[in-house]
Order: C-alpha cells, then sequence, then structure tokens
C-alpha cells in the first residue's frame, strides 16, 4: 500500500494513518496519494521563507534580564533568542518578563534564570502548516528558527496571520 500524502502539507505519511505526522492535519479518509489541491493547502503548505521573516535578536545566555528588556523596548520587538557561543539555548519573551519579572527589584539577574530553556524550533524549509500546528499544541506566540543549532530568526503568530490575511486578498 502506497504512503498517504497529506493533503495540506504535502508530507508523505505511513498507511492507516489518521492525523499528518508532519502537520497535524486530519488525514481520515484520504487513502490515496494526493496532492494539495485547494487554495488552503497551497497556502498552508507553503515555506516559512514565505512570511519574509526578519533576522533575530540574540543575547548571551550570561546576560543581565534588565538589558535583554531594554533591547525588546528598544527595537520594538516581542522576544530575544538567547545563545551559548552561538548555539540557542533558550528564548525570552514579553510574556516572560511580565510573568517572572515584572514587580521584582530590578537587580542584577542573569537572564538564563528566566528564559525559557531549549525551546520548540522550526526550520525555515518546514510549512506554514506546521509552524501553526507547533504553536496552537504548545501555545506559542514565537518559534525560534535554526540551522545547525544557530539561530537565524523567529517566527510569530503575528507573522503567519499577517501572511494569511494578505494571502486571502
Amino acid at each position: 500500500m502506497d504512503a498517504v500524502r497529506c493533503p495540506t502539507c504535502g508530507f508523505e505519511n505511513l498507511p492507516g494513518s489518521d492525523v499528518c505526522d508532519n502537520c497535524g492535519s486530519d488525514l481520515a479518509g484520504h487513502d490515496t496519494p494526493q496532492s494539495p489541491t485547494t487554495f488552503r493547502g497551497q497556502l498552508l503548505g507553503e515555506h516559512l521563507d514565505a512570511l519574509g521573516i526578519a533576522p533575530c535578536e540574540t543575547v548571551e545566555v550570561g546576560s543581565d534580564v534588565n538589558d535583554a528588556i531594554r533591547t525588546m523596548h528598544d527595537k520594538a520587538i516581542d522576544c530575544v533568542l538567547v545563545t551559548d557561543d552561538g548555539r540557542l539555548v533558550g528564548i525570552f519573551t514579553d510574556r516572560d518578563a511580565v510573568v517572572k519579572v515584572a514587580g521584582l527589584a530590578r537587580e542584577a539577574r542573569q537572564i538564563s534564570t528566566v528564559m525559557t530553556r531549549d525551546p520548540v524550533v522550526l526550520r525555515h524549509d518546514e510549512t506554514i502548516a506546521v509552524a501553526i500546528n507547533k504553536m496552537a499544541v504548545g501555545g506559542f506566540r514565537h518559534i525560534p528558527i535554526v540551522e545547525d543549532g544557530r539561530p537565524t530568526g523567529v517566527v510569530t503568530a503575528r507573522d503567519v496571520f499577517r501572511h494569511v490575511v494578505e494571502s486571502l486578498g
């Protein structure tokens, strides 16, 4: 029996799969290989490169939280990626600033004490459907894009929604 091709992202799943292993789309009733034929399928099957993601802002793991927050404020960004010798080790978001830092004394504190360690990541060649699925399942608004363990960008829910709205006309 042939693999079941996901109508949303084109991933070839094992025969009998009810849900796509790549993007989580429903495969029930799709017992023959199919290609994405609907506008929705084509849109969600696009690679993340289609979002036009800007380079990310990084800070080293030993950086001070207050400096990271100042950088986020000055650059009007929602998160910074935390690196150790250029490799991604964490993410610090505006939500982390509110939940983990706001109201505490402004004493020096390493970002490693409040960052989210080992965040879920994406590769630039993954599809928009995969990003949406990871955001929905994990409750994330920001997912780093990495290449060989080094951050190259961040996909945000805002990026995805903007792209979908622009594509719909």
